[in-house]
């Protein structure tokens, strides 16, 4: 008997590298029927482990293919990246290509901030020979007993998917589960596919179908019945509830369900600095920023909310004040979150879902419910008395004085737009714009306060315009960040990007020299001075022209003395179309609200100076107000 017909499947010749490329330009997200495409573009830079492989191929595949952006510092790629895959709500991504080595290993703080602030990068390291026609390789790390260990490895526990691609077929699944976590908004983060270079060169016939187009739908769950009655009836009972928003209710883009379910219920809404802006800050059920560096308003009403509703936050100690902050004693949790881990957290009634299939499906079976009128008046009427804080920070009497840093923030309010994007990461300035900040659009208040990192607020600038072409940057950074990581400003340059750098000279790391005072350090390392007769960093400071660098870099720069001078500066930075620079050197004299709430840093429990032995007593006070939520 006479078999069918059956043709081969089509197949197509192409190195590993360029298989590579042609699959991801052919991968797309859709959310809402909206589709965007997964990979927008390839952050570079080239060495012996990528140039003759991805190199070739991305010059062979062009730009309409694949856009390739040249970068100056591997772990600011990565931050780029991320910028861009935030300002699109996850739905859109970039890849990042480094040579073997330093280059690699460069990618390691970059892919940390990623996964830990759950957005989406894919990352492809050049890695050491697969066949190994020479051992040792130039930058190879030698391990005496495991030889399949690269420097690479580095790179698994900071990356929610990892995998060496060491023979060609073995890209088919990897690539597909690589995508398959990208898109997944429970499980995204960093994505590696290490790649020996002999195999990024190799040939190999690849299926047609691989290359096919792919959508990958970004799920939106809803939440489960019994779950969502348990919330119900606890958000029912409670008397004073509160909202902490996190960085869920961006990602999920669920503002408007957030501001329906405040309107409809009148419970008070609070931010991480995640979630800042998931509601405008003249919204009245606004309290602004939660824990440490939160208000005053919204940390009296935490103390003594009975039920707190946890919407997309991860709850990290600066939210709980390190679990000092919930403190009555009947307090529970109900935590809508489209990650179970983060669910559970702090026993609570868990809502798995996505945020805004679950505030739409509150609100829905809340008809009719609102917070009593007293407790409306309450939250209010410390909103307002708040909002004289901001004005009083805010303010400058004389315009010709030398500004504090929150009369900076004073002046850049006095010039944004509503759609402008202000973006902060380390330092002092985080604390004040948690408190302070005025946000007026969802997107416009971007803080990386996952990591904290040094040296992302420049590159990721540019993602932000890359993802938002028109949109106004504004990079803020102190001297001590600058330092970390100025060379993006290149890159800005050089793809004609208008980012703002609004740069801070305050002479050193201002708030690990708080948080140094705070704890018995005395400040000890944190300013940038000459060493004085003694050895210690105390004599005059350093003659170091960071404005003067800015401009070397290809920046426009424009210097400010004073408030008035500053106000114009930002003005004309923003009216400009070229990367610019607005300098300005701060009085130190501190003009920021305290903090409202503690933050755990242990301090020395035995030191014989005088200021470590009162840190440690006021610690061990407030250490005592710790509890665990079980």
């Amino acid at each position: 008997m006479s078999q069918p017909n059956q043709s081969r499947p089509s197949r197509v010749r192409l190195t590993v590298a360029q298989a590579l490329v042609q699959f991801l330009s052919a991968q797309y997200t859709e959310r809402d029927g909206v589709r965007h495409r997964l990979i927008a573009g390839t952050w570079g830079i080239f060495g012996h482990g990528n140039v003759a492989g991805l190199g070739q191929a991305l010059l062979e595949a062009g730009e309409d293919t694949m856009p390739f952006h040249q970068g100056r510092n591997e772990q600011a790629m990565v931050h780029a990246a991320v910028g861009y895959a935030r300002q699109l709500n996850r739905l859109s991504a970039q890849a990042v290509t480094t040579s073997i080595g330093p280059g690699a290993t460069n990618l390691v703080t970059g892919a940390a901030l990623a996964t830990v602030n759950r957005l989406p990068v894919l990352l492809l390291p050049g890695d050491y020979f697969a066949t190994r026609p020479a051992d040792p390789l130039l930058q190879q790390l030698e391990h005496p007993v495991e030889a399949d260990v690269s420097v690479n490895d580095t790179l698994r526990p900071v990356s929610r998917y990892f995998d060496r691609i060491t023979r060609p077929e073995m890209l088919i699944p990897s690539a597909l589960n690589a995508m398959r976590v990208l898109t997944d908004p429970a499980e995204t983060g960093a994505v590696t596919l290490a790649l020996p270079q002999d195999v990024q060169a190799e040939a190999f016939d690849w299926p047609e179908e691989f290359f096919a187009e792919r959508v990958w739908h970004v799920r939106r769950p809803a939440p489960d019945p019994l779950e969502l009655a348990e919330a119900v009836r606890a958000i029912r009972a409670a008397e004073r509830p509160l909202i902490v928003a996190g960085g869920g209710v961006h990602h999920s883009e669920a503002e408007e369900a957030l501001k329906g379910f405040a309107d409809a219920t009148g419970i008070p809404v609070a931010s991480t600095q995640a979630g800042k802006g998931s509601l405008r800050y003249d919204h009245p059920a606004d309290l602004g920023g939660i824990g440490h560096t939160g208000t005053a308003v919204c940390d009296d009403i935490a103390r003594a909310a009975d039920l707190v509703i946890g919407v997309g936050t991860r709850y990290s100690d600066f939210t709980t004040a390190s679990n000092t902050l919930f403190q009555n004693p009947d307090v529970r949790f109900v935590n809508l979150n489209i990650t179970a881990f983060d669910a559970h957290k702090l026993a609570a009634r868990t809502l798995v879902a996505d945020a805004r299939a679950g505030l739409e499906a509150l609100t829905d079976e809340l008809a009719g419910h609102r917070v009593g009128e007293a407790y409306e008046a309450e939250y209010r009427a410390g909103k307002e008395r708040w909002e004289q804080v901001v004005d009083a920070a805010y303010r400058a009497d004389d315009a010709h004085a030398v500004p504090t840093q929150t009369q900076v923030l004073g002046a850049l309010d006095s010039v944004v737009g509503d759609d402008d994007v202000v973006i902060n990461a380390a330092g002092s300035l985080p604390g004040d714009l948690h408190k302070l900040w005025r946000a007026r659009s969802a997107r416009q208040y971007h803080l990386e306060y996952g990591y904290s990192c040094m040296g992302y607020e420049i590159p990721a600038g540019i993602g932000v315009q890359q993802a938002a072409p028109g949109t106004a940057v504004w990079s803020l950074v102190g001297d001590g960040t600058y330092l970390m990581m100025p060379t993006e400003i290149v890159t800005a340059v050089q793809e004609g990007l208008p980012v703002n750098l609004l740069l801070i000279q305050n002479h050193g790391y201002a708030s690990i020299g708080g948080l140094s005072e705070e704890t018995g350090g005395e400040r000890f390392g944190t300013a940038y001075r000459y060493r004085a007769a003694d050895g210690t960093f105390t004599g005059a400071p350093l003659p170091v022209d960071l404005a003067a660098n800015a401009a070397s870099l290809g920046m426009d720069v424009i210097r400010a003395k004073t408030v008035a001078e500053l106000r114009d500066a930002l003005a004309a930075a923003r009216a400009s179309d070229r990367p610019t620079c607005v300098y300005v050197e701060t009085d130190p004299t501190p003009t920021a609200p305290p903090a409202e709430a503690w933050w755990d840093v242990p301090v020395a429990e035995v030191a014989s100076r005088e200021a470590a032995v009162a840190a440690r007593e006021r610690y061990d006070r407030h250490a005592a107000g710790r509890r665990r939520h079980l």
